[in-house]
Formats: structure tokens, sequence, C-alpha cells
């Protein structure tokens, strides 16, 4: 269910809080894509690209400082309460999961640097190219029902993290068969479980971003709590707005 707040008597602030979620979408946009081309990197041999990806995260971590500046602004000069005061708060606690995001994709790119050196002929990272499309999706899904205000998307994410979970769980045994098979390849093996332990994290900042949407929209914070407990907020939640 797709929400919308309130605008303003100040037109001024109105400007103020669509500034900062444009900006919240830009670094979102720019994670994305690090994610995208440190995979296709990897799965290319391409250490060009991925040390593009690593100089983009001095960009996103720019990118975090300027838009926690322009909240502790507003914190500052308008005295946010309420969803606006949730809003802010929100963006904050986004920007911060989206430099993490960054920063793991940074790590996926010096790794494929490292692999598109030593790895000949060119591996087959076929179930890390997949699972990455999924974190992926999740990225995009996360962000997409943070403009739109849609709590319903943290659910859908929470069970996408619970398969990437499961994923990241069988490449790790995967691996581990393949180290007992052939020492050889203990050093390009380790690298693997580096890269899926990173796309396991991002995984989680997309969860994250999710569960923030439900505290924005319902004011309710529901981190690290059962799925069922979240499945009936948003259920009783939905209810009263049918009721209304």
């Amino acid at each position: 269910m797709e929400k919308h707040f309130e605008q303003h008597i100040s037109r001024q602030f109105n400007q103020e809080l669509e500034m900062l979620r444009q900006d919240v979408m830009a670094m979102g946009g720019m994670a994305e894509e690090m994610v995208r081309e440190a995979l296709t990197a990897l799965v290319d041999g391409d250490s060009a690209r991925a040390q593009q990806v690593i100089d983009m995260d001095d960009e996103v971590n720019q990118m975090e400082k300027d838009i926690d500046a322009q909240c502790n602004m507003i914190l500052a000069r308008r005295q946010p309460t309420a969803s606006d005061l949730r809003l802010v708060l929100a963006i904050i606690k986004t920007v911060n999961d989206l430099e993490r995001v960054g920063d793991e994709a940074e790590r996926i790119a010096k790794i494929a640097v490292r692999l598109a050196d030593t790895d000949r002929p060119r591996g087959n990272y076929h179930e890390l190219e997949t699972m990455g499309m999924t974190v992926r999706a999740m990225l995009h899904d996360a962000l997409d029902g943070f403009v739109r205000l849609v709590p319903e998307v943290a659910m859908a994410l929470v069970r996408e993290d619970e398969k990437v979970d499961s994923e990241y769980e069988g490449l790790l045994r995967q691996y581990y068969t393949y180290l007992v098979e052939d020492p050889r390849s203990t050093r390009r093996v380790l690298d693997c479980i580096w890269i899926a332990r990173s796309l396991e994290r991002i995984g989680d900042h997309a969860k994250n971003i999710g569960e923030y949407i439900i505290y924005l929209v319902e004011g309710k914070d529901l981190r690290h709590s059962p799925r069922d407990e979240m499945e009936r907020t948003l259920m009783n939640e939905d209810k009263k707005s049918d009721d209304e």
C-alpha cells in the first residue's frame, strides 16, 4: 500500500525534504551500479572495470557525508516532529547502509582485480553471479519501496534475505569441499568465500532499508523482529486503514 506524506506550509521545508529524498535515491543508484559493475568485472575478468568500482567508493562516502550534513541542518533548524522526524532519521540510517553496500562492492572489486590477474583460464562464477543478481534486485526493491513508502516491501525483502542466507550457507559447504579436494585452489576458493560473504551482507543491508520503511510509515521499530511479528503488524495496520 503506497503512502505519501503531507505537504508543509513552508515551501522551503518541502523542497529540503524532497532534495533529501532525491539525494538518497542518487546514492542508492550509485550503490546499485557499484554492485553490478563489481560482479561484471569478476565474471569477465575485467580489472579496469573493477578499478572503476574501487574509485567510486570515495564518491559514495562523500554522498553519505553530504546527506548527513543536510539531515543535521534540518534537525537543528526545523526541529521536525512525527513523520518528518522519522523521515530524517530513516534517511540517516538508510545512507549508512548504502555506504556499507558500497564498501562491500569495493571489496568484491578488489578481489576481482586479483582474480583477473591470477585466474587463468577465467573461472566459472555462476553461483556468485546468481546470488549477486538476487541481492541487486533486493537493493533495487528496497530503494523503490523507500521512495514510494510501501512497507509491504519489507516482508518480501525478509523472505528474499532468508533465501540469500540459505544460498550463502550452501556455497560455503561447496567451497569447503573444493578446499579438501584440491588444496592448490585455496587462494581462489577463499576469495570466492569472501565475495559470497560480501553479497550476503549486501542482502542484509537491503533488508535493513526495508525495515526502515516500516518505521517511517508506521512509526514502529521492527528491526530484529521475527517474520510473523512483522506480518501481524502490517496486517493490523492495513486493517486499520481499511476501517478508517
